[in-house]
């Protein structure tokens, strides 16, 4: 059994099937995740695990799936294969759906959401620590933010995709020839340029599995309107994750000593 703040996933390998039983829903997590994979089993069989049965209007609501084969990406360094079979997957995922604002329970757009998270985290007056680099990454940023306008790079105007939300590397099995995603509970309309940043920018991407996002975002034909939000998106995710490893934290205990001050530096390179 696999455990986190949010659910339990229990694993039936004879069965070839996954039982997701959430513990949180004020997000409507199981709806979401039971109407993406419905949708990505009709119009994209095989990208994400298909849907077996839900239970959500339960206490805690369960969703069955099958069982996909494949190692998590974040498991080791990303190889050249691996990373163009990720773009694939990412290229199929957002092509996948029509009318996703429609097709998805009612939800504010990826984009928005995350913006306003790292606004709320920002108004919290987090405590960046006593290192000089990570109080001056976390001060430049700071000033950066309150001189960009958010609605400069609102959702509206772009193409709207399905976004998988959470592009932790461990969502996203290779099984040696291809990728397969899982884990859309925190999916929702969103556009390539946003999911894309914050999948680069995610620490499991740059710190455990070394993936070179120079070398990913040239993978894809990106407008420069979608160069310029990657960019403001990118940094946007560099100070989420620089407030998320703050001493104290859980993200700081769970990860190796020094990685503050590497996320610090990242956060520097990127606003320069």
């Amino acid at each position: 059994m696999i455990r986190n703040d949010t659910h339990e996933v229990r694993i039936d390998r004879d069965l070839g099937l996954v039982v997701k039983r959430f513990r949180s829903a004020g997000r409507g997590e199981p709806v979401r995740e039971w109407t993406a994979l419905s949708l990505l089993d009709r119009f994209v069989p095989g990208l994400a695990p298909a849907p077996v049965s839900a239970h959500l209007d339960s206490d805690f609501p369960l969703v069955t799936m099958s069982l996909l084969p494949g190692t998590e990406l974040s498991a080791a360094p990303v190889t050249a294969a691996q990373a163009c079979a990720l773009a694939e997957a990412l290229e199929r995922l957002w092509r996948s759906v029509p009318s996703v604002s429609r097709e998805l329970p009612a939800v504010a757009p990826n984009p928005m959401a995350f913006a306003h998270q790292v606004g709320e985290m920002l108004a919290a007056r987090p405590v960046p620590g006593d290192d000089p680099a990570v109080m001056r990454a976390h001060a430049t940023a700071a000033a950066w933010l309150r001189r960009e306008t958010l609605e400069r790079h609102d959702h509206t105007g772009h193409h709207t995709a399905l976004g998988h939300g959470d592009p932790c590397l461990a969502n996203y099995l290779w099984d040696g020839n291809r990728i397969r995603l899982i884990d859309f509970e925190d999916c929702g309309p969103s556009d390539r340029a946003f999911e894309l940043a914050i999948l680069t920018e995610h620490i499991s991407a740059w710190s455990d599995a070394r993936l070179d996002a120079d070398d990913l975002l040239a993978m894809f034909d990106l407008t420069r309107t979608e160069q310029t939000r990657v960019r403001y998106f990118r940094r946007l995710a560099a100070l989420f994750w620089l407030i998320m490893l703050r001493p104290g934290s859980s993200s700081s205990a769970r990860n190796p000593p020094g990685t503050l001050e590497r996320q610090a530096d990242r956060l520097l390179r990127l606003l320069s």
